[in-house]
């Protein structure tokens, strides 16, 4: 969904998709600092920025349950070019990953322009569909609890500190939290069917 791009999960170049692969996401998912999601239901700008850190880790939890279900329904894709349950949750534990990186290049530099990062091409190399989902469950719920710990050391001035995407995306440690959480919760969504 989200198309941030950083070298925190890497991807061999080599990587190349199988006839059922994804269909890469290229829309430009800024919107929703602008405007609620019509799907998912989360109204972004009404987001506080004190709040994200309690929204990734319920989002956490709430994965937990999604992970604790039967292994083969996991690997179900639903649709020809639709990540299966798990390959969401991989996502999902990936982009906690890269946004805590991130997250660190904006508090420790001046306006730092991200290394990109191929969410696509990631799945594949990293072998999404055949990790074991109480792996991705442990490792999901602690890539959580470092990034809702980290946003919430962050305080005043701090919140305006600048962060950009190759892509020419700018975001202050405030807006970039916001769009931070619509990801987790927009692909819950997706696998559960349940809206913010």
């Amino acid at each position: 969904m989200t198309s941030p791009r950083n070298a925190a999960v890497p991807a061999p170049a080599e990587a190349v998709a199988a006839p059922d692969a994804i269909v890469p996401d290229t829309k430009d998912w800024t919107w929703v600092l602008e405007r609620p999601c019509t799907d998912c239901g989360l109204d972004t700008p009404a987001v506080a920025r004190e709040d994200v850190a309690g929204m990734v880790r319920a989002n956490a939890e709430a994965w937990q349950a999604v992970l604790a279900g039967d292994e083969e329904g996991l690997r179900h894709r639903p649709a020809p070019g639709t990540w299966s349950d798990l390959e969401y949750a991989c996502h999902v534990r990936d982009v906690f990953r890269l946004f805590h990186v991130r997250l660190g290049l904006m508090l420790d530099q001046e306006g730092p322009l991200f290394p990109n990062w191929n969410q696509d091409a990631t799945a594949v190399a990293e072998r999404y569909q055949e990790q074991r989902p109480k792996d991705v469950a442990v490792d999901l719920a602690a890539a959580a609890q470092v990034l809702a710990d980290a946003f919430e050391q962050v305080e005043g001035e701090q919140w305006q500190r600048t962060g950009r995407r190759s892509d020419g995306a700018r975001f202050t440690v405030e807006s970039f939290a916001r769009y931070l959480i619509h990801d987790p919760v927009h692909h819950l969504y997706d696998v559960t069917g349940a809206g913010a």
